[in-house]
């Protein structure tokens, strides 16, 4: 077997981690999340692979011989952070104390160098694997050199051979310059050929193979292509030299240079120690992994490659995978005993669908958290003595239950008629908590963060895409490794990610309204919402109508038939022959977005039109046909997924079907809220909080007058244009308060005056005056605003009232445009985030009132600030006055109090 040399773009590599990473400092002030960045990837990748030569090329920093050939090489880059600036020296330290050498070589890049050592290196027998998130080095690509692409941050990683540039450019690796040489490189400033994108680019390729091939064949090229080509031939020339990595620059070798080595243990530890990476301390262990998954810990010699998941306050010892073959195994009976004494238990359920709701179980993995975990193979036939014989420990309350993703296990087991209780600790709630705007809460990522311990993802199981198969299609083996170490990771992330919550102060959160909300979600998704088909159709009729109606008026306007539903064929017919103003261009021609038709509204009577046909489709597509398609035919119930780990300020979504985006503002819109119905026997009650974001700014900034508004009752949006526009309150025009409702609420958002301009189409300078107007009328509010981005620029994270924590590392950055964008959110996720909090606290608090009053009446759907309960009939009364005292109570020190609007009719649209 060959062996295998690693070579990492430094400077690729340390700018993707600095990015990706949080701005982490030490004590002393030293930046270092580009270096723990870096090193998580580097210990991956030792990891993964086990290559027996390393090294890490970097840029020099005087100019390269590509400079002195285009000075606009590279022009126009943004100037580097120097929070970056300052790790270069850094990771060039830490890679000596691990024995790794670095190599750059002036008047080259480090591209150009590690083009020279794969070279080198293969020609010597090895296998070579270059790192990097630069896509030029996919040109080295060949059976002997790989290129591991860097995709979202560091740690998502794709292995691009051969047969992978063939899938995904369709190309040959050794073409891969010529592509970039016509399509060119913003990044780099290199230019290609003006107007011809990767699209045209790969197509000229796949058919012509290389430049000059394609400029012999020029006169097969029609039309403005062949032009844009032919001018800009000397620049695709130019541009393919900038583009093609130097293989063969004239420096010696010495291979065993870069050999793999140990590093010293206690210059390690000082490393770790002087950087405060204490996650990292645990490779200076020597850790087995054996083939049965069983893990061992010996302080014995110190190796940085090997892994030990961390836990901090339990001294767990995983052992062998124990198979229990049914409820009689007497493996069964010491899995009870053990639950027993150790008063806590880490389950999943395997199912065979996506959703528990519609799928079934086919394994079970469950630990007492101990030594132990065990697997038990569920079909139909065993499922009922299963569940049966596991009763008495799921309703057990005094029994702990911690997981990942427990909202799936509650509702599978909800369906089963069971109630899980205990419920305790949930990996991905848990996690969400402590990083909002983390993108992914996978038991993988969770583990590879949290504990330094990487397991296989799910599609290393079961594949993506359209080979993506069930569980039930792979073989027990792989269910068994995917039980095991998705059991494993709970154990082990319990109180790793518990310290970490307490440390950030969100205990109280964590315990009081986030996992108590996990059995809320998982009992509303069970529920579902009833939907009146018959109305759908007869909607959908109307709308099919209606929309043929606008097809016939705009093809009349328009002079002739067209597709309406292309923005190409619009376009055409905006631009070119009504000759309406251009008011933007993409790529592929004119943009006719919503933006554009607003710009546009008083040009043209067509415009109208094609805004209510477009919004008249959507409403069809997305909410009559949408609905019909996921309708449960058996129960007439839709059950949208609830999400409490996707947005960032802490509220709820809905997806698949999002129930919380039924359009309200049409009239249509309006219309589908009457298909969603209560079921016989049953009405709907709808709770709104009234103004609630404004009742937050008016706590949290301490405006006295804004207080006092709310005391007296007087309406708000009103009272605020008085000020705004300098006018008695009598005086103030429907137009006046519409305006100053956009001012309320854009303050609350962190609107700039060119934004309210945008929103309300008036001159900038004129939204300016709103905004010093209202700020000087509510000084309170200004003096909060400039306090809290003040205080947030400092800390890099803000804080909602109940104590949610967002990070925000948009704060630190040098570009004013995404500074910007983090006062944004440093000013608005307080408001938001505490709004959120309130009617998470007031579901859990409804749901409890409800279940323990035992009452039939079930809550259905949160959407923003209201809740919609479907009541008994002769429940209503007394859940009208529940939701009001529990909705109004959730705070009682405000200096505000918080009002609900209840209504109740047979479906949404007169409960609304």
């Amino acid at each position: 077997m060959k062996n295998k040399f690693m070579i990492i773009d430094g400077n690729s590599i340390l700018f993707r981690a600095f990015y990706a990473m949080p701005p982490l400092k030490t004590k002393k002030g030293q930046y270092t999340n580009a270096v723990y960045g870096f090193l998580n990837m580097l210990y991956k990748l030792i990891d993964d692979y086990s290559p027996e030569y390393i090294c890490v090329a970097f840029d020099p920093k005087k100019p390269t011989f590509r400079h002195i050939q285009y000075t606009e090489y590279k022009a126009g880059r943004a100037k580097t952070p120097d929070e970056l600036v300052q790790q270069f020296g850094l990771i060039r330290s830490v890679l000596n104390t691990h024995n790794i050498k670095c190599i750059e070589i002036e008047g080259f890049e480090a591209d150009d160098a590690a083009g020279t050592l794969a070279k080198h290196s293969k020609e010597n027998g090895m296998s070579v694997f270059l790192v990097t998130s630069d896509k030029d080095y996919l040109q080295l690509v060949d059976d002997d050199v790989k290129v591991l692409l860097t995709k979202k941050g560091v740690s998502n990683i794709k292995e691009m051979n051969r047969a992978q540039i063939n899938e995904d450019y369709e190309i040959e690796p050794e073409e891969f310059v010529d592509l970039k040489a016509l399509m060119g490189d913003k990044s780099d400033n290199i230019p290609g050929v003006g107007g011809v994108g990767e699209k045209t680019a790969i197509k000229l390729i796949k058919e012509y193979h290389n430049l000059d091939s394609l400029y012999e064949h020029i006169e097969e090229i029609k039309g403005k292509l062949k032009e844009k080509l032919e001018n800009d031939k000397m620049q695709a020339y130019m541009s393919k030299t900038l583009s093609k990595i130097v293989t063969d620059i004239p420096v010696e070798i010495d291979l065993n240079e870069y050999k793999l080595q140990e590093a010293d243990g206690q210059k390690l530890l000082k490393l770790y120690d002087d950087l405060e990476f204490k996650n990292f301390k645990k490779r200076i262990k020597n850790v087995s992994i054996d083939n049965s998954n069983a893990i061992s810990v010996e302080d014995t010699q110190m190796s940085i490659f090997n892994l030990e998941p961390t836990n901090t306050k339990q001294n767990i010892k995983t052992k062998d995978l124990i198979i229990i073959e049914n409820i009689n195994d007497d493996k069964f009976v010491k899995l009870k005993e053990e639950i027993a004494e150790t008063k806590k238990i880490s389950l999943k359920f395997l199912l065979n669908g996506e959703r528990s709701l519609f799928s079934n179980a086919i394994a079970l993995g469950i630990s007492p958290c101990n030594e132990n975990i065990y697997y038990i193979a569920i079909d139909k036939q065993n499922q009922e003595s299963i569940l049966e014989g596991l009763k008495d420990i799921l309703l057990d309350e005094s029994i702990k239950k911690i997981g990942h993703n427990l909202k799936s296990d509650i509702i599978y087991l909800e369906k089963n008629n069971i109630e899980l209780k205990g419920i305790n600790f949930d990996a991905q709630v848990a996690a969400y908590l402590i990083d909002p705007a983390e993108n992914s809460y996978s038991i993988d990522k969770l583990s590879s963060k949290f504990l330094d311990l990487e397991i296989p993802v799910l599609s290393d199981y079961i594949g993506s895409g359209k080979s993506k198969l069930s569980f039930e299609d792979i073989d027990i083996e792989k269910k068994k490794k995917y039980i095991f170490n998705y059991i494993r990771s709970i154990v082990y992330l319990e109180q790793n990610i518990i310290d970490k919550i307490e440390t950030l102060n969100m205990s109280s959160l964590f315990y009081n309204i986030e996992m108590p909300l996990v059995e809320v979600l998982a009992n509303m998704e069970f529920t579902g919402f009833k939907i009146d088909t018959h109305i759908l159709d007869e909607l959908g009729s109307k709308f099919n109508k209606k929309l043929e109606i606008l097809e016939s008026v705009i093809y009349e306007m328009a002079g002739e038939r067209f597709n309406i539903n292309s923005p190409k064929q619009l376009g055409v017919i905006l631009f070119e022959k009504l000759n309406l103003e251009v008011v933007k261009k993409t790529k592929t021609g004119y943009s006719t977005d919503i933006e554009v038709l607003d710009k546009l509204k008083d040009k043209h009577p067509i415009i109208e039109k094609i805004i209510e046909y477009r919004q008249l489709t959507k409403l069809n597509s997305t909410y009559v046909e949408g609905l019909m398609a996921v309708v449960d035919k058996k129960t007439h119930r839709v059950h949208s997924i609830l999400n409490q780990t996707i947005t960032t300020t802490g509220r709820i979504s809905s997806t698949d079907p999002n129930l919380q985006n039924i359009p309200t503002r049409t009239d249509d819109g309006k219309e589908i809220r009457k298909a969603f119905i209560a079921e016989d026997g049953y009405t709907l009650v709808d709770a709104d909080y009234s103004q609630i974001e404004l009742r937050v700014l008016a706590e949290l900034s301490n405006e006295e007058k804004l207080v006092d508004a709310f005391k007296q009752n007087e309406d708000i949006h009103s009272k605020t244009a008085s000020e705004v526009f300098k006018v008695c309150i009598e005086d103030v025009t429907s137009t006046m308060r519409s305006r100053a409702k956009a001012v309320n609420f854009g303050i609350i958002y962190g609107i700039s005056d060119y934004g309210l301009s945008r929103d309300l189409n008036i001159p900038r300078k004129e939204a300016k005056e709103y905004i010093e107007n209202y700020l000087g009328y509510y000084s309170n509010i200004d003096a909060y605003m400039r306090n809290t981005v003040e205080q947030s620029k400092k800390d890099l994270y803000v804080e909602t009232y109940f104590g949610r924590r967002r990070n925000i590392p948009e704060l630190s950055s040098r570009n004013f445009h995404i500074r910007s964008f983090g006062e944004r959110i440093a000013l608005n996720t307080p408001v938001q985030g505490t709004a959120a909090d309130i009617i998470k606290i007031a579901m859990v608090n409804v749901y409890k009132k409800l279940r323990d009053s035992n009452l039939k009446s079930k809550l259905l759907l949160q959407v923003h600030d209201e809740l919609i309960i479907e009541a008994a009939t002769n429940e209503v009364e007394i859940v009208v006055d529940m939701l009001k005292h529990e909705m109004e109570n959730v705070v009682t020190d405000f200096k505000v109090k918080l009002e609900v609007d209840i209504n109740v009719g047979d479906n949404w649209y007169e409960s609304k």
